[in-house]
């Protein structure tokens, strides 16, 4: 199973970032696809899930800004930043569970600056 994130970068506060997420070795359409982000000297948070339907949930920090999305024929998970703020700083991370058995990928970085 492999998870690869892309999409990470530097973009300054207000600014958008798009991330992207390939799945291999799993029966993708079968599983939740989620982003989750650990900031600084603190811990890892869930920021958007994308389930199977492409029904999405998201953490109230980062609702009405961020966008996530699937490709199920592309085995991709998408999220779309805007209106992005310092405090987005962190190494996101994509995640794919089923089932409560979890894989992640290897992070990405993004940093937010004034």
């Amino acid at each position: 199973v492999q998870l690869q994130a892309s999409g990470g970068g530097l973009v300054q506060t207000g600014g958008s970032l798009g991330l992207s997420c390939a799945a291999s070795g799993i029966l993708f359409e079968f599983y939740t696809m989620s982003w989750y982000r650990q900031a600084p000297a603190k811990g890892r948070e869930l920021v958007a899930s994308i389930l199977p339907d492409g029904s999405t949930t998201y953490a109230d920090s980062v609702k009405g800004r961020f966008a996530g999305s699937r490709n199920n024929a592309r085995n991709t998970a998408d999220l779309q930043m805007n209106s992005l703020k310092l405090e987005d700083t962190a190494i996101h991370y994509c995640n794919a569970v089923l089932k409560a058995y979890p894989y992640w990928g290897q992070g990405t970085l993004v940093t937010v600056s004034s």
